[in-house]
């Protein structure tokens, strides 16, 4: 029998601490493979045309070229490659950059490592039908997308039910509701998915 092709990832990091954290994670995987590490933007952008990867892991702060500006470049010539942005915290500006340079996603540096492979999987999944499918809409209802880009700010359930004027349990059956529905592992995936989709509200 043929096995199934690995996901073949690149590492983009200055810090190697943490690139050699996330191979030594991801090469415990039987579905992913590393090709390739490099320490800064530029190095990245090289590597990304040399070994065409399905996914790049991309740090954001990076020296010679930024993350963001590494991206733009991976995507103008290779559109195919899916970016995974690296960051150590939503920071909505650098979040939307990232995404309108052609980031198809976002993971924070200490998320747990199956949140990383979970993220790995979903970039290369929607590079796979991108071309021939048109993304669904989510079936949340309108409670639900509240409660979604209230989780994106950071709320606890708690806080969320003070917000909404409702219980703490419910809140608690909402976030839930939510993790089900969009196929999502954790709330830090689903505050991400928020971001992304630009569903957080705005404060002031």
């Amino acid at each position: 029998m043929t096995e199934p092709e690995r996901i073949r990832v690149l590492l983009v990091d200055d810090h190697g601490v943490v690139r050699r954290g996330l191979r030594g994670y991801l090469e415990l995987l039987d579905d992913i493979e590393v090709v390739g590490e490099a320490e800064n933007g530029l190095r990245g952008v090289e590597l990304a045309e040399e070994l065409e990867p399905d996914v790049v892991l991309m740090d954001l702060v990076m020296p010679e070229l930024d993350g963001i500006g590494a991206i733009a470049r991976i995507k103008a010539s290779r559109p195919a490659i899916q970016v995974v942005a690296l960051t150590s915290f939503i920071e909505e500006e650098k979040v939307t950059a990232a995404l309108e340079a052609g980031a198809s996603g976002f993971i924070l540096k200490d998320a747990e490592a199956d949140d990383v492979a979970a993220a790995i999987r979903a970039a290369h999944a929607r590079g796979l039908r991108s071309r021939s499918t048109v993304a669904a809409v989510e079936p949340l209802t309108e409670r639900e997308l509240e409660v979604l880009g209230l989780v994106g700010r950071g709320r606890s359930n708690k806080e969320i039910a003070t917000d909404l004027g409702i219980t703490e349990r419910t809140a608690r059956t909402h976030v839930s509701n939510i993790l089900g529905k969009l196929g999502l592992a954790s709330r830090t995936q689903a505050a991400l998915y928020a971001v992304e989709r630009k569903l957080v509200p705005r404060t002031g």
